[in-house]
């Protein structure tokens, strides 16, 4: 049994500890104001915790916070607690600012990523980009026709790569390892993709398949 702690309050955070406690693991879940989840803990046996209570105590970290509070929540875990751990990041670079024409609006550029920004800042820990390019409802067992969708996948450390690959797989998607962090700089984006239909259809029942020859 793993110990996972999810960083982050919302329906993303939420549904991932749920998904990740389905799967056979010790999960805690945090917030900078826990008592808020004190429903949803009682529902779910989810125990909650401060950010810092909750990445000191797991052995892995899934960062499902807004883009924007991305670092401010790693900076209230600190340095120590974080170093050498797993992070799956799940989070985008979405700005402050509305869609326009259904495309959101980052606040990264075309050769940066949120990703590559939070390594940089936390070298000791171990980065991996995932699950950023489909919306909460399918991010566990999604039901979608033809086929198990792919979700890619990026981080420098293969060791880390590999734990969150299994992850993908028990969650019912097809892995697609993309390299480095340096290929967060695409993979992010898809979150702009995706959300296209949704924001000019109010559809957001898709998801992305790579079709192998």
């Amino acid at each position: 049994m793993t110990r996972i702690g999810v960083l982050g309050s919302g329906t993303v955070g939420q549904t991932l500890a749920k998904g990740l406690k389905a799967k056979g693991n010790e999960v805690r879940i945090g917030s900078r104001t826990p008592d808020k989840l004190a429903a949803f803990a009682k529902q779910e046996g989810v125990a909650t915790g401060s950010f810092g209570d909750v990445g000191g105590w797991a052995e892995v970290l899934v960062l499902a916070t807004k883009g924007t509070a991305a670092r401010e929540a790693l900076d209230l875990v600190g340095r120590a607690k974080l170093a050498g751990k797993v992070i799956m990041d799940v989070t985008n670079p979405i700005a402050d600012e509305p869609p326009q024409d259904g495309v959101l609006k980052f606040f990264t550029g075309p050769n940066s990523s949120l990703m590559e920004t939070l390594q940089a800042a936390y070298p000791d820990a171990r980065f991996v980009k995932a699950f950023n390019s489909i919306g909460h409802a399918q991010m566990v067992s999604p039901k979608l026709q033809g086929g198990p969708p792919t979700m890619f996948y990026c981080g420098n450390d293969e060791g880390a790569k590999a734990l969150v690959a299994k992850i993908i797989s028990q969650f019912g998607w097809e892995g697609a390892d993309m390299g480095t962090a340096a290929a967060a700089r695409a993979i992010e984006p898809l979150c702009q993709l995706w959300c296209i239909p949704g924001f000019r259809q109010n559809s957001w029942t898709h998801a992305f398949k790579v079709l192998w020859k």
